[in-house]
């Protein structure tokens, strides 16, 4: 068995260990969620924390867990005795990103139940998980399905596994510990909520502490056992401190002042429902028995708001968690002083709810930028004096402006791959999945995952008499079993082929633009896509991002793209249909899906229209699903954009036209595009 790197050996990260250890003082505290760039101790210290933990007591033989003092009446190796068990220490399953469904919550003997009728049940990771630590690794990556098993077990504290008209179900109650790095995206809002605290590490700067780092690990990797032996002493004291303070746990008195304070902050940062205030209580409660006291002071809910709120004052994907720090003090000084039964006046509380961030967040109003007035224009590619910034003119044509802000977002119409993909799961486009509507039934590839009972049974029953039948169960060998097939959705990947140039430049315009785009990046955030960024202006195309699962990292290049110059629409089309080829060969089941944005103008080099109609016709020969978002305005239009979707074999839409109020039939016009080509 590897020895773990010792908890206490961990350099730094002070709130990642606390948060960790007020968990395994007090379970109730709801799990933590760590947040962090790559190489920060993130799975070291999580995995340190389990041999932390005290002996769980168990019913000898039990798959499940159970409590002997209060073994489960419904546990399927029940009923049990109450009475003495055995002690085993506390587990840590971890739960991979490509892990089955199957895996996660059991699975069933599926010929045992059809020829005999029982419940032959294999226990899965959230059995195992019962009474101790689910770790997930990548938490954000974790598929949409595992999400919502997750979410079910979490919320009722059992896990229900129904086949075909056989049922199980099972106790799984586990301190749930996730880790991502928000460089590849964001987390489900509804699973963000389940993680009692958040917090966010990063490499320290220190020269020293970083030295201290280097010196420990290669310590550990030269010989984990006596390194863990140097580190023994500090093991067993913390573990010591953690069985003391859940014997106080019970005595810490929470009064009514503390409370107050907590629901007055929970107010002010405007979180929604009360799961923050519950949380926030929980964890100063859990605070104040770590410090082996039975009173919660006013650090201890201060302390507590800032582990507890973070992530639920994020209100959309763009907003970065985070707290005020002198508003929680001014709430809490405000709130100070008034307990009622006189006890621990001064307490401070703050919770946080749901995934939703308040005004006063980072960024201001919910981190989205808000729209520059400016004179409307078209623009073209010559130089044609704009209002800058302080009034001052700029050059839309050959020279540089400054990056203007996006207008406010809006929800838009779904814009879809045409046909059925194969791809990873997600909310866009239709696709043969794992989870879905079922659709018909084939032989099993590989190990059975979706039996289709009908189809199973038709296939065994003309053979019943040649397998001597003479019972009631039906005879059924392996070579009967069907597999059914589902349609459900795919995530795409999409694509945004932003025009930068000078014919966009008219800055009320551009900020239309890039509202748009956002809009299209929040679509795309919720319906589980990878999206990438290419721009084009001056003289060439370039990558401001490659395909990335992190919607938040487009939205911050989109925000900061600079305008101006020529329009090198060949060039960006190209460099769109080289990132699409890289792609391919890493993820060649993710179907693509383009979105140009652009007036549809090109200017410089000889015959720039002709280049950008051949290089818009490889798109069409790769039949490449694709939408030309028609920037264009003013009373005289050229309708290059719409000639461009035609070349790309795909449609073009509006600014206006791309609001859900106010476009019908958009993807039936892309499909019908598709079959015209």
């Amino acid at each position: 068995m590897t020895t773990p790197f010792p908890f206490t050996a961990v350099v730094g990260q002070d709130d990642l260990r606390l948060a960790l250890l007020l968990n395994a003082v007090s379970p109730a505290v709801g799990g933590v969620l760590v947040r962090g760039e790559k190489g920060t101790a993130k799975s070291t210290a999580v995995r340190a924390l389990s041999v932390l933990l005290p002996a769980v007591a168990v019913v000898p033989g039990c798959r499940f867990s159970c409590d002997p003092a209060s073994p489960d009446p419904a546990c399927p190796d029940g009923p049990h005795e109450p009475g003495r068990g055995t002690e085993r220490p506390a587990r840590m399953v971890e739960l991979p990103v490509g892990a089955s469904e199957d895996r996660l919550v059991g699975a069933l003997d599926i010929e045992r139940a059809l020829a005999e009728g029982v419940k032959a049940f294999e226990p899965g990771l959230l059995a195992d998980a019962h009474r101790g630590i689910l770790y997930v690794d990548e938490v954000n990556l974790l598929h949409d399905h595992l999400v919502d098993l997750l979410l079910d077990a979490a919320a009722m504290g059992a896990s229900y596994v129904e086949r075909e008209g056989v049922s199980v179900r099972h106790a799984s109650k586990f301190l749930l510990v996730g880790t991502m790095n928000p460089e590849e995206g964001e987390l489900r809002p509804q699973l963000l909520d389940r993680f009692g605290l958040t917090v966010e590490v990063a490499a320290s700067r220190e020269p020293e502490q970083r030295v201290e780092v280097v010196r420990r690990r290669l310590a550990y990797d030269d010989d984990p056992a006596a390194f863990a032996a140097r580190w023994a002493d500090e093991e067993a004291a913390v573990r010591q401190r953690i069985v003391a303070a859940r014997a106080l746990l019970p005595s810490v008195r929470l009064g009514d002042g503390a409370l107050r304070q907590i629901a007055a902050t929970c107010a002010a940062f405007e979180v929604d429902g009360m799961r923050a205030d519950i949380v926030m209580a929980r964890t100063a409660t859990a605070l104040a028995a770590w410090a082996g006291r039975t009173d919660v002071l006013a650090e201890d809910v201060r302390q507590a708001a800032l582990l507890a709120l973070p992530h639920r004052r994020r209100r959309n994907p763009f907003d970065a968690p985070g707290l005020d720090e002198d508003k929680l003090d001014e709430t809490l000084e405000q709130f100070s002083g008034n307990d009622g039964d006189g006890g621990d006046g001064g307490d401070g509380g703050d919770g946080g709810d749901d995934d939703d961030p308040g005004p006063d967040g980072p960024g201001g109003s919910g981190g989205q930028p808000q729209p520059e007035s400016g004179p409307q224009g078209d623009g073209g590619d010559a130089a044609r004096p704009e209002a800058g910034e302080g009034g001052q003119p700029q050059a839309s044509g050959g020279q540089q402006q400054s990056a203007v802000r996006a207008a406010e977002p809006f929800r838009t119409r779904v814009l879809s791959v045409p046909g059925i993909g194969e791809g990873a799961a997600g909310r866009r486009s239709r696709a043969r999945t794992e989870h879905g509507r079922t659709t018909g039934a084939r032989r099993p590839q590989g190990a059975l995952t979706k039996l289709h009972l009908a189809a199973t049974v038709q296939a065994a029953a003309p053979h019943q008499r040649a397998r001597g039948r003479s019972g009631p169960g039906l005879v059924v060998r392996r070579d009967d079993l069907r597999q059914a097939t589902r349609e459900g959705r795919e995530g795409n990947l999409v694509l945004f082929v932003v025009d930068a140039s000078g014919s966009m430049a008219a800055r009320q315009r551009m900020s239309a633009v890039k509202g748009a785009v956002l809009s299209l990046l929040l679509d795309a955030y919720q319906r589980r896509d990878k999206v990438g960024l290419v721009t084009f202006r001056g003289a060439a195309a370039e990558v401001a991002l490659p395909p990335t699962s992190s919607v938040d990292a487009a939205a911050v290049r989109l925000e900061s793209l600079p305008t101006g110059g020529r329009t090198p629409l060949a060039a960006g089309l190209l460099k769109a249909h080289e990132v699409l080829r890289v792609e391919r060969l890493r993820d060649p089941a993710r179907r693509p899906l383009v979105v140009v944005v652009t007036d549809g103008r090109a200017t410089g080099g000889p015959e720039p229209l002709l280049l950008a109609s051949r290089a818009a016709g490889l798109f069409a020969a790769g039949q490449v699903a694709s939408v030309v978002v028609d920037c264009e305005s003013g009373p005289v239009r050229l309708g290059l954009a719409g000639k461009l979707a035609g070349e790309l074999g795909g449609t073009a839409v509006t600014l206006d036209e791309l609001r859900a109020d106010s476009i019908a039939g958009l993807v039936k016009g892309i499909q019908h595009s598709r079959r015209a080509a």
